[in-house]
């Protein structure tokens, strides 16, 4: 059992257990021992979002490091891939991030990358709780000089934002485009107005006023329909809707409507495999994604291969059999040929480059995929219930699939970030699913309840 890590870091209510300083200073201490035990250089990035919370949390963190012998190197408010960029071009020995990424301001969370830029295996998270709740760390304490010192990186935004623009095509510019960019008050607000202005775009800029509580409020990838509807006040080409923390895209086209990231996967590995970058043929997504996207790249002459749900996820199973490109619904997008985890900025960078080079909107290049419907009700619980405990539920789920027949599925799982079960149902009659959905959601409650 999990004391500390989720599916994505560490995560809760800022100040109240995990997420607490002490915690915090803990985690610092155990990477720092393991970074000592492995490594040579002994230097940490650290980076944030804009949460009020992320300063206590900020210098707890580096303060634990220090102590064990270890330098920081602080970046500031950046996007998460943007420090995973940092810290191989630094070459540091790992990268910490500290964001609840698009949940809402009063959490926070601590993600950790290896100094290859990819998160943390489980197993290497689960040594970090061992030296944490073992006390094995207790009695090493440098002193005099040699503990550890704090350096801030001034320039970290400069250089990704130049990593970024030579991620787009060198003979092309964005002068035709206007684009609505939302950046969700989040850590994208200083980074992402300059990558697309720099590249000639007209930027019509939302949400990049951060105040340390309005992250991901009312905007943002989880909210995009501000954007949405500056797209069609204004007339622009395209909306570019970013969360918190920067590593996920959902985008409107220029009538406003939202294309989710299963229809910007099926665009962009139609144009990978028209470049033969696409190895294998092969996409790589989730259990969440939807069976239209499966039609649409079995079409294309490719594949898709299915994950558990987290980007973590979708890179191991990249990594592990040679694929390039992968992402999930909600808007992580991985380009693995330019970065080693989900960028949203980046991945907005590539779908312009498609739109430029096809000469054509994205509303007719989002008519690759049609999405079968799908219906995603979440059940917000007392308690982590399991959902394997409840009363005839597995019995239930395998006569309602039975129903859906082969153009339908059900996937129930618990939130690996908060206390959370999610109810996904897809098939071809939307009254249906929605039915079956509310009855799963009811058979959940009720266990709670009880």
């Amino acid at each position: 059992m999990r004391k500390l890590f989720g599916t994505d870091g560490i995560r809760g209510v800022a100040n109240i257990y995990p997420m607490t300083t002490e915690i915090a200073m803990q985690v610092g201490r155990a990477i720092a021992f393991i970074v000592k035990d492995r490594a040579k250089g002994h230097r940490i990035v650290i980076g944030k979002d804009t949460r009020q919370s992320c300063y206590m949390l900020e210098n707890a963190l580096a303060a634990g490091i220090c102590s064990m012998g270890v330098d920081v190197l602080l970046v500031g408010p950046l996007p998460t891939p943007g420090i995973a960029f940092i810290t191989t071009s630094m070459r540091a020995d790992a990268g910490v991030v500290i964001s609840a990424s698009h949940n809402p301001f009063q959490d926070n969370g601590i993600k950790i990358f290896s100094s290859d830029g990819f998160k943390l295996p489980d197993e290497v998270e689960a040594e970090i709780e061992d030296l944490i709740f073992s006390k094995k760390m207790e009695a090493l304490r440098p002193v005099a000089d040699e503990v550890g010192k704090a350096t801030r990186i001034d320039d970290a935004k400069g250089r990704y934002i130049v990593f970024l623009k030579n991620t787009f095509p060198k003979n092309y510019t964005l002068d035709e485009f206007h684009i609505v960019l939302d950046c969700a008050n989040g850590a994208t607000y200083g980074v992402a107005p300059h990558v697309f202005t720099e590249l000639g775009a007209k930027v019509t800029k939302l949400a990049v006023e951060p105040d340390g509580r309005n992250i991901n409020h009312d905007c943002g990838a989880l909210h995009p329909q501000l954007m949405a509807e500056k797209v069609k006040e204004l007339g622009a080409d395209i909306g570019l809707a970013l969360d918190g923390d920067g590593d996920r895209l959902i985008v409107c086209d220029e009538h406003g409507e939202i294309v989710d990231g299963d229809h910007v996967m099926a665009i962009c590995a139609q144009e990978l495999m028209t470049q033969r970058k696409l190895k294998k043929k092969t996409l790589v997504a989730t259990v969440m994604s939807n069976m239209g996207l499966e039609v649409a790249m079995e079409k294309m002459g490719g594949k898709m291969v299915r994950t558990g749900v987290g980007d973590r996820y979708v890179v191991e199973s990249m990594r592990k059999n040679g694929y390039t490109f992968g992402g999930e619904q909600s808007g992580h997008l991985v380009f693995l040929d330019h970065i080693t985890t989900g960028d949203g900025i980046l991945a907005g960078l590539q779908l312009l480059a498609i739109m430029k080079k096809r000469r054509k909107p994205l509303s007719e290049l989002a008519t690759i995929m049609e999405s079968f419907p799908q219906v995603l009700k979440n059940v917000r619980t007392s308690n982590k219930i399991d959902i394997a405990t409840v009363p005839d539920f597995s019995n239930t789920i395998s006569k309602l699939e039975k129903g859906l027949g082969k153009t339908g599925r059900i996937l129930v799982r618990a939130s690996g970030t908060e206390p959370v079960i999610r109810v996904m149902v897809e098939g071809h009659n939307h009254l249906k699913i929605d039915c079956i959905a509310d009855e799963l959601c009811d058979l959940i409650m009720n266990a709670d309840r009880n």
